[in-house]
């Protein structure tokens, strides 16, 4: 019966993650960077300027910064090193041109997630900001279409709320933790202990699950100014030590570096000369690097707006420029590197490794460090990864149920508990169903988004053109 289950909800799955999903939101990526004329390449040195650059006197609870490192939060998961290693596993190294392609268009879809999300957002007397594809599903498209659509932006908040809690902000990212724990130092499971009524478990696990449960909810108590707080000082830290050790590894390959662009490049069009046929068409390289630079920079799905919405800023404009530089870092730096450091090393024609196993293998012969302190890295920079990814996701799926409960923070405040519950039993849940329904949940917050940003796209063209034709004479 439990096959049969899983069997289902994998088809269902496949069929959420499939071609037409990427199609949508790559059509949607397409069509806004058209009508904000290529806004992602003209505008990008702006908006990594203004990146770090908060703006005085803005309305809302964080810094534009602050907001942009809750996304990358977020973002910036487990999917930067072993999603990227699973792509080009499946998809072979063109996998890796297709995820920047979609991370290309996908620079223009979240910057008009951006703008929109400040623009119909709504701050109370408190300051306390709330907005997001519920708002501008239920705001925006009701002022263009002089319809309802509160239904659709309710259908979004049960889909963030569903796919926060049931594992895609808690269950896989605990696991990812106390997996690459126990793999650095306990891999035998040496130091086990049986737990009545749910099974064996290396010490490792037990410790680090408590450890990360007690950090999270020290973080979590204290809302989105804390969350907030702890990721400008984690996710900097954490980005900047993973990129400068993947520049280690190419720079001391730089020899290697041109074949591995040009095998990346062809393996994009002509799969089967370079995987020998393990890879049969262009249609599945592209099929995986887009599902995984998707999965990995969130540009489409709707998150990381509900975190641009509570930025101090007065400009819905130039809080899209600064979300839009989420998906620069995450996809074309972060995990271009990562392929880089897979194609340079041949790791992904190893036997038998896949996953993180991939990518581990990669920084093991590649970077010129003993095995040892090379795992230590990799180790870390999932923990941290996957520990940020834990606090992003509470803070979206919990805007996500004040919009559906009418603001009740009492709601609120019991999901929060129960988040960290989740968080702490993580460990012990092995049901892939379980990853499966988050995974299902994840996708479906897309259909609902990138209705609204088609619809509304007009909207964020319009915003865009005003505000550099009144800025023309500053910038």
């Amino acid at each position: 019966m439990w096959k049969m289950i899983n069997d289902g909800l994998q088809v269902i799955d496949d069929f959420v993650w499939g071609v037409p999903l990427m199609v949508l939101i790559l059509a949607g990526g397409l069509l806004l960077t058209i009508r904000t004329r290529g806004l992602q390449v003209r505008r990008l040195p702006l908006a990594l300027k203004w990146m770090v650059k908060n703006e005085e006197g803005g309305e809302g609870e964080v810094s534009s910064f602050g907001a942009l490192c809750t996304a990358l939060s977020a973002t910036i998961g487990t999917g930067n090193i072993v999603g990227v290693a699973t792509a080009v596993g499946a998809g072979g190294p063109g996998a890796i041109f297709w995820m920047v392609v979609a991370a290309f268009f996908g620079m223009a879809t979240k910057y008009s997630e951006g703008l929109l999300a400040v623009k119909y957002r709504i701050i109370d007397k408190n300051n306390h900001a709330l907005g997001g594809p519920f708002y501008y599903i239920e705001q925006g498209m009701r002022e263009r279409f002089k319809l309802d659509f509160k239904w659709l932006a309710k259908l979004f908040a049960f889909f963030g709320v569903c796919a926060g809690l049931l594992g895609i902000g808690t269950i896989t990212q605990v696991n990812g933790i106390t997996t690459a724990a126990q793999n650095f130092f306990d891999p035998d499971a040496a130091y086990a202990v049986t737990i009545p009524g749910i099974g064996t478990y290396s010490w490792v696990v037990i410790i680090s699950s408590a450890l990360v449960t007690i950090f999270v909810a020290l973080v979590l108590i204290g809302g989105i100014k804390r969350i907030s707080s702890v990721a400008q000082v984690i996710v900097p830290f954490m980005a900047a030590i993973y990129i400068v050790f993947a520049l280690i590894l190419v720079i001391t390959n730089i020899t290697k570096v041109p074949a591995a662009f040009m095998t990346i490049v062809q393996a994009a069009f002509n799969p089967k000369a370079i995987t020998g046929g393990i890879v049969g068409s262009m249609l599945v390289a592209m099929q995986k690097g887009v599902a995984r630079g998707i999965f990995s920079n969130e540009a489409g799905l709707g998150s990381a707006p509900i975190a641009a919405a509570a930025a101090k800023t007065k400009e819905p404009v130039r809080q899209g420029l600064v979300s839009m530089t989420g998906t620069f870092i995450d996809t074309i730096v972060i995990c271009t590197l990562t392929g880089l450091s897979i194609v340079i090393t041949g790791a992904w024609q190893v036997e038998g490794l896949e996953g993180v196993a991939v990518t581990s293998h990669a920084f093991e012969s590649g970077l010129p460090f003993p095995a040892r302190v090379s795992a230590l890295i990799l180790m870390l920079s999932l923990v941290f990864f996957a520990f940020t990814t834990i606090l992003g996701w509470d803070y979206y799926s919990e805007r996500c149920l004040e919009y559906l409960s009418g603001g009740r923070m009492g709601a609120v405040k019991v999901y929060r508990w129960l988040y960290i519950l989740a968080v702490f039993i993580g460990p012990y849940m092995t049901v892939s169903a379980v990853w499966t329904i988050a995974d299902i949940f994840n996708g479906l917050m897309a259909i609902p988004n990138m209705i609204a940003l088609f619809a509304l796209s007009g909207i964020v063209a319009k915003e865009t053109k005003a505000f550099f034709e009144a800025k023309k004479h500053e910038l």
